[in-house]
């Protein structure tokens, strides 16, 4: 197979330009540009690319097109555009077009989550005017990867598959169906409806519950990516919420994605999603909110009557499956229900800061979230679905760095994230009184006020913002780095926190 060979590469993820401002969740945009001219400088007169592996812009920070809308069709090139003329982000947008203006350079886009319009050829064509104006040379410096496959290449004689993760993310996988018949809707100048388009559960969840409650909790978009555990968080800080939940989870399955891919193909004439009760499964209410949460709305008594309340949830399992038979929304029957009622009614008589604990400790359960050598989410289904020649596999998504070991000589990267890294410690949440000077700065809501809140010698933000590096070297081996990116002015050198070599 014929791949590009490159000299060395840096991959970056989960940039998320997008949102106004007071509102925008990327915050060192002067550091992320001038990383990139930095790795503009990096071995000249040899190739060298530069990866932006998906999340680059955030739509779903954005307004696309009214009421009802979850993706921005005809108006794709207008919310983009703002995107890049923001003064918050032009000056990345700058760094990139002097970039590809650079021989030996090669700028890759990965299609992510929360930027699929990339993969519209309107929005392309913005893209590359943008960054290189009629300059045929650096439009040649320029691809997009927007169809699902990833980017592979070699470095040296390594083999790298760099994939942003989300499609083994039940919450956020995207059906490229959609996407084709949506350019060919763009191309042929037809309109697209907004009851056509069918997004995932991660979508309804931001557009839906998140983007409502933004305006007072600035912070809730921090909640990345999206999980039931965030749905907790949500419950407790706008109980109201609670109303629309069960419109929003009959769409979340289990984290089996290569079989709901294959059984949820749209149909040839239109966008509607073809249900299957085998792939389309009702989480229960524990499940989707968090045993801490729920167990403050669950009788002690009911632990006696779990054969009874399993009776019921069956019934509403096979309730649900019916109505997904017959194409029509998914009803809530028997415990479910119960459990609904009980939790609005106990959100309703316990203190809102109480509540909130409890839905991070949930959000932070077994937590080894700043642990880099964990194996994250994404690590066993995407590593069993790769080829054994694949010698480097870079995703991201998660937000979370990583460097693991795959074994054989092969080695993993989640190259992380540029967005602000809430940190919560279990200490924070120990009781009531450790977790509420962390309440009230979280409860005030700014992005501001979270910026600047800082507990005994930790600050609630986290300043990481993380690169993989892999590179080739005299004696043929590869290099595969880690790295946190430091400091805004004058990067020379990244701060390496794991370093592989493959030979």
């Amino acid at each position: 197979m014929t791949l590009p060979v490159y000299s060395e590469i840096h991959v970056i993820s989960d940039l998320h330009m997008g949102g106004k401002s007071g509102f925008q969740i990327l915050r060192e945009t002067t550091r992320l540009a001038n990383f990139i001219r930095w790795v503009g400088t990096q071995r000249p007169g040899e190739k060298v690319a530069l990866i932006l592996n998906g999340d680059i812009i955030d739509t779903l920070a954005e307004e696309v097109g009214g009421a009802g809308a979850y993706v921005a069709v005809h108006n794709a090139v207008e919310v983009v555009g703002r995107i890049m003329e923001d003064k918050s982000f032009a000056p990345v947008w700058a760094a990139l077009a002097d970039f590809v203006k650079l021989d030996n350079r090669t700028l890759v886009i990965v299609l992510g989550n929360h930027d699929i319009e990339l993969a519209f050829p309107t929005v392309q064509h913005l893209i590359l005017d943008k960054l290189t104006g009629n300059g045929l040379s650096a439009r040649a410096r320029v691809e997009f990867s927007t169809a699902g496959a990833g980017y592979a290449c070699k470095v040296g004689k390594a083999r790298v598959f760099c994939t942003h993760g989300n499609e083994v993310d039940a919450w956020n996988f995207i059906r490229y169906e959609d996407l084709g018949k949506a350019a060919r809707r763009i191309n042929a100048n037809r309109p697209l409806p907004p009851s056509e388009w069918v997004p995932n559960a991660g979508t309804k969840l931001v557009k839906d519950v998140m983007n409502t409650i933004k305006g007072k909790y600035a912070w809730i978009d921090l909640l990345k990516p999206e999980t039931s555990a965030a749905v907790g968080v949500l419950a407790a800080l706008d109980p109201g919420q609670l109303s629309k939940l069960p419109n929003i989870i009959p769409i979340v399955g289990k984290k089996a994605l290569d079989s709901r891919e294959v059984n949820q193909r749209l149909s040839a004439d239109g966008f509607e999603m073809q249900a299957s009760p085998q792939s389309e499964m009702v989480d229960s209410p524990t499940q989707i909110l968090g045993p801490n949460l729920m167990r403050g709305a669950t009788p002690t008594e009911a632990a006696k009557r779990i054969k009874a309340k399993k009776i019921l949830l069956d019934a509403e399992e096979n309730y649900s499956d019916r109505a997904l038979d017959s194409q029509q929304p998914p009803g809530t029957l028997g415990y479910g229900q119960l459990a609904w009622d009980r939790l609005t009614g106990w959100l309703s008589n316990v203190s809102k800061e109480e509540a909130l604990r409890r839905a991070l400790q949930d959000w932070l359960s077994d937590d080894k979230t700043f642990e880099i050598t964990d194996k994250d989410e994404l690590f066993d289904p995407i590593v069993n679905s790769i080829g054994s020649d694949i010698d480097f596999l870079v995703t991201g998504h998660t937000h979370l760095a990583r460097a693991v070991e795959m074994g054989s000589n092969r080695f993993y990267f989640n190259c992380g994230t540029w967005i602000r890294l809430l940190r919560i410690t279990k200490q924070m949440l120990t009781d009531e009184d450790s977790f509420r000077p962390v309440y009230q700065v979280l409860e005030k809501g700014d992005m501001a006020s979270i910026d600047a809140a800082k507990f005994g010698t930790e600050h609630l933000i986290l300043d990481r913002t993380s690169a993989v590096r892999i590179s080739m070297n005299d004696n043929g081996t590869v290099t595969g780095e880690l790295a946190n990116i430091k400091g805004d002015q004058n990067i020379s050198r990244e701060d390496v926190v794991k370093t592989f070599v493959w030979s």
